[in-house]
């Protein structure tokens, strides 16, 4: 028979790892919506230099793409740890790409607003 107290922390984890998976989704849909703002709306409503706006929400949109991906990759793992009994960590590799990628946009996104001509 299963241990009461063990089958409620194996629980309570699950279901953690389910809001972090929900916290990737509201992530990746964040930056999609960035994406569409910055990419899709400003550059029809600036008049000016439009490009940088299109390449701020491509460089938003691939990194929802990445987001969406690496959340479903990491939840897949995850569960898999649990299901074994043991604990995964996120790759440092993709801690330091996505830490990037978000640095880099956040200093593209400062440029365009510093220094495109409207």
């Amino acid at each position: 028979m299963t241990d009461p107290e063990i089958a409620d922390v194996t629980r309570r984890t699950r279901l953690a790892a389910e809001r972090t998976w929900l916290a990737w989704w509201r992530t990746g849909i964040a930056a999609s919506a960035a994406a569409l703002a910055v990419g899709g709306l400003v550059p029809q409503l600036v008049e000016g230099t439009r490009w940088p706006y299109v390449v701020l929400g491509v460089g938003y949109a691939l990194a929802a793409v990445a987001i969406f991906a690496l959340g479903a990759f990491r939840t897949r793992a995850v569960e898999r740890a649990l299901t074994e009994g043991r604990y995964v960590m996120l790759a440092p590799g993709w801690i330091f790409v996505l830490s990037a990628a978000g640095v880099c946009l956040a200093v593209g996104t400062l440029a365009v607003v510093l220094f495109v001509e409207r």
